[in-house]
């Protein structure tokens, strides 16, 4: 069997192609937009002085780490329906399991990134907070969240990228993204180099250009290159001065 590159270039600009990146791309912003927001209340509960709100977001935590993925989503498409009548309704798409499976486990991932992040900060900036009489939520939303932005940006990123691969995964519940476009040629022609390479560059052109935008905001969030742009500007103005007053 050859390779044949008018099929593989036909799938690489087929609109269903394009259409099943698009659906790749969607499902993981929307996936990683609500796990950001859930584990970070989540990590907050896990650095909780309540014992009981502790443990419990420690229990999911663990929960959704250990099960995998494909699972996850192979117990809401298929057994959830079975125990929740609502979920045999029209409205319970491929595309929602799909969400919900993976949100449920991007959170417990998120949440472990941010309450790292925020336990990297040093406890004497809250004390301090404390002491200029700053609420909680005014300490975390002025002092800590800023800092714990920076330090999880990289992990996040990592994080987003590996989302957006693990959408294939929903392909076994008969979401209609990339991978499962694929494998509906592939079952029709059996042309398994032309139609999986086309998807793979797909992918290789998604995540470099996620990477490029995560290498962006790590520049641009990071802490050294502010201080140096602080110093250039000092010095600047150091040397400006002197100009004007004739020293050398």
């Amino acid at each position: 069997m050859s390779f044949d590159p008018q099929v593989f270039l036909d799938a690489l600009f087929s609109r269903t192609y394009l259409m099943g990146a698009m659906t790749a791309i969607t499902l993981a912003i929307l996936v990683q937009v609500a796990a950001c927001i859930l584990g970070f209340f989540l990590a907050l509960g896990r650095n909780s002085q309540r014992s009981w709100l502790s443990s419990l977001s420690a229990g999911y935590v663990w929960l959704f780490r250990a099960i995998p993925a494909l699972l996850i989503l192979i117990l809401i498409w298929n057994a959830l329906p079975q125990v929740i009548p609502v979920l045999k309704m029209s409205w319970f798409t491929p595309y929602m399991a799909a969400f919900f499976g993976l949100t449920l486990l991007e959170t417990a991932l998120m949440a472990e990134i941010f309450r790292s992040a925020l336990n990297s900060i040093s406890p004497g900036q809250t004390l301090a907070s404390r002491a200029l009489g700053l609420k909680p939520a005014s300490t975390y939303w002025h002092v800590l969240i800023p800092q714990m932005v920076r330090v999880a940006i990289p992990p996040t990123g990592n994080q987003f990228i590996m989302t957006v691969k693990m959408t294939s995964l929903a392909s076994d519940i008969s979401l209609q993204e990339l991978l499962y476009t694929a494998a509906q040629d592939v079952s029709r022609t059996f042309s398994y180099a032309e139609y999986y390479s086309a998807a793979a560059v797909y992918y290789l052109v998604l995540v470099s250009i996620f990477m490029i935008g995560q290498n962006w905001l790590e520049r641009r969030f990071s802490w050294k290159s502010t201080v140096s742009k602080k110093k250039r500007k000092v010095s600047l103005d150091t040397q400006q001065l002197k100009e004007v007053a004739g020293v050398k």
